[in-house]
């Protein structure tokens, strides 16, 4: 049997076409890990361009990237995109203009939430993990 390893990582440029190399290395990375079936592997998907996007858009100054992290430990599917920018990112409410992706990830995922980095923060949501091969709730 191939071990998997228990975590991918990938730097994007602040870019816009950034988003969806993003949500593709996901793709490619659930599939590596066998996570193929379901319709929670869309939720993952969605949380990991709702992210991605608001780094590109509010996190990463220009010359800079974001960080998208992927751990499968079997039991938690952790998702995080990591950035330089300043600012604690926080859901607004539905009728606002924006934030409404945070709103997004916040139905979406099991647990969520925002972390201090030296430079920067770290936003992350987090998936119970369901038999391998099958992302359904």
């Amino acid at each position: 049997m191939i071990q998997l390893p228990p975590l991918r990582e990938r730097f994007f440029r602040r870019e816009r076409r950034s988003v969806p190399a993003a949500r593709r290395f996901a793709h490619e990375t659930l599939t590596g890990w066998g996570l193929t079936g379901g319709g929670r592997r869309d939720d993952v998907l969605l949380c990991v361009s709702e992210l991605a996007t608001n780094a590109l858009m509010h996190g990463v100054p220009p010359g800079r990237q974001f960080r998208v992290f992927l751990r499968y430990d079997r039991v938690v599917l952790r998702v995080e995109v990591h950035d330089s920018g300043p600012g604690v990112p926080r859901v607004l409410d539905e009728a606002g203009e924006s934030g409404r992706g945070l709103l997004l990830v916040a139905a979406l995922a099991d647990k969520w939430g925002v972390g201090e980095r030296e430079l920067g923060k770290v936003v992350w949501c987090e998936f119970a993990s369901p038999p391998p091969g099958d992302l359904t709730r």
